[in-house]
C-alpha cells in the first residue's frame, strides 16, 4: 500500500484534484482490464490508505466494486472498520451500494468526479450516507466521464 503524503491545508481543491488524479489511474486499469473503469483511493490524514478499481468481471462478483475494493483495503491497512478519519475519492458519483457500505464504514467525506444520474444514489437521496459524511462532487468531472464515455462507445462499437 502506498504511504504517499499530501497535505495542503491552504488549498484544499489542489488535494482533492491530487487525489482524484490518483482515482483516475485506478478507473484507467479498469479500462484496460475491460472492466467499468471506475477507480477509487481511500485517504487518511494525508495518507492512502485504499486503493480499488472495478473487478466485477474478473471476479465474476457483483459487489467487486472500485469503492468495495477501497474500502476493504483501507479498513485492513487502518485495522478497524471505521474510516471516520478518511476521505473516499471516486471517479463516478457511487452507486446505491457502495452509499450504503460508506454509511456503515462512517467515512468522514466522499469526493466523487462525474455524476451518474442513471444509476448514482444522489437521484435516491442523500440519506443513504451516514449524517456525519461531508460529500463533495464535480472534482475532476470532466475526464471521469470521460473515461467512461470512451469504455461504452468502444463496447458498442
Amino acid at each position: 500500500m502506498s504511504f504517499y503524503n499530501f497535505s495542503d491545508d491552504n488549498n484544499p481543491q489542489a488535494e482533492d484534484e491530487h487525489f482524484m488524479n490518483l482515482a483516475l489511474l485506478e478507473a484507467k486499469k479498469a479500462f484496460d482490464a475491460e472492466e467499468i473503469p471506475i477507480g477509487a483511493i481511500v485517504v487518511c490524514k494525508g495518507r492512502i490508505v485504499g486503493r480499488g478499481y472495478n473487478l466485477t468481471e474478473q471476479l465474476n462478483d457483483v459487489t467487486a466494486h472500485a469503492e468495495m475494493q477501497a474500502f476493504t483495503a483501507a479498513a485492513q491497512t487502518l485495522g478497524g472498520k471505521y474510516l471516520r478519519d478518511c476521505t473516499l475519492y471516486v471517479t463516478i458519483e457511487p452507486c446505491v451500494m457502495c452509499a450504503g457500505a460508506s454509511y456503515w464504514t462512517q467515512i468522514g467525506r466522499i469526493v466523487y468526479g462525474a455524476s451518474e444520474p442513471k444509476r448514482g444514489f444522489i437521484s435516491k437521496g442523500v440519506s443513504l450516507l451516514h449524517p456525519k459524511t461531508v460529500l463533495k462532487g464535480g472534482i475532476l468531472a470532466e475526464p471521469c466521464g470521460v473515461l467512461m464515455t470512451k469504455f461504452f462507445q468502444n463496447k458498442r462499437g
